[in-house]
């Protein structure tokens, strides 16, 4: 496996990064996770757009121009000889001090990984998932906004903590009025009398790039779609739900906190959004030939 670097490929035990990065000191760059599939790298304009703009809330100069970003994230796909990938791009703030000053770092670090990813086993995208809520709450947009992916997941990973301690493999997020927000690593809609509902990104929901491709499609199919705030009570009594996101794609969810969802059984719209989903995965995109 080939590793880009700072402009250059290097095999994953080479690719290394100063004890001293600010990225692994303070969680302090940010990231995306994009796919590819058969040679079309999926939404990357809407995924390098998100990273500069996340890179600009955070006050971090990346060092590479938009379309040389974009040249090598398609050159690692190809070197690596792979076709159905998950990439993680990470820009760092770069080697510093011990002091939380980021003015004292140097340059950022820009790593793309090329590798494969199973988010969840193949059996819960048939039988659907279980999940908990749980007790950590996420961070309010009052302290930082959602809508930037941070290398700093703390926050997310108590959650998932949570989950795997109650044995299921995913957990609902609420802010601090009680209010769904998302998942550990996932956008959430419920579906009720054919509407679609998912929460707004002002309450703290991440601006999932896979689920504003399931807005998009569920509109075309004839669905409503609201972008509205709900709590535990709309979920339990929803008739589907689902996960949505870059790793996961589209996950059916069958019971939340032991209250079953609809008749326990992946859903018809879900399963009709999944289908209509991985049609577009592979020409809605960058081919990487």
């Amino acid at each position: 496996m080939l590793i880009y670097l700072n402009g250059k490929f290097v095999e994953k035990e080479d690719a290394k990064v100063s004890v001293f990065d600010h990225g692994l000191l303070y969680g302090d760059g940010v990231f995306e996770g994009i796919r590819s599939y058969d040679g079309c790298i999926f939404k990357l304009d809407e995924h390098l757009e998100r990273l500069y703009n996340s890179a600009k809330y955070i006050v971090l100069k990346i060092p590479l121009e938009y379309e040389e970003m974009k040249k090598a994230v398609i050159e690692t796909v190809k070197v690596n000889k792979l076709k159905n990938v998950y990439i993680r791009l990470l820009v760092t703030r770069g080697d510093g001090t011990l002091g939380l000053a980021p003015w004292t770092c140097d340059t950022p670090n820009v790593i793309i990984i090329a590798d494969t990813i199973e988010l969840y086993p193949k059996e819960y995208y048939e039988k659907g998932l279980k999940v908990i809520t749980a007790s950590t709450r996420r961070t309010g947009v009052d302290a930082f906004n959602a809508r930037v992916k941070s290398l700093n997941y703390l926050n997310n990973i108590l959650a998932k903590i949570e989950a795997k301690i109650a044995g299921v493999l995913e957990a609902f997020m609420l802010n601090s009025e009680g209010y769904i927000v998302e998942c550990t690593g996932d956008n959430v809609f419920i579906v009720k009398n054919n509407t679609l509902y998912t929460p707004p990104v002002y309450q703290g929901a991440l601006r999932g790039i896979t689920r504003d491709c399931v807005m998009e499609i569920a509109e075309k199919l004839g669905y409503r779609v609201v972008e509205q705030p709900f709590t535990r009570f709309e979920v339990y009594i929803a008739d589907e739900c689902f996960l949505t996101g870059t790793a996961a794609e589209i996950i059916p969810v069958i019971q939340a906190d032991d209250r079953q969802i609809g008749d326990g059984k992946p859903g018809k719209t879900t399963k009709k959004l999944i289908t209509e989903f991985h049609k577009i995965t592979k020409t809605d995109g960058t081919m990487i030939c």
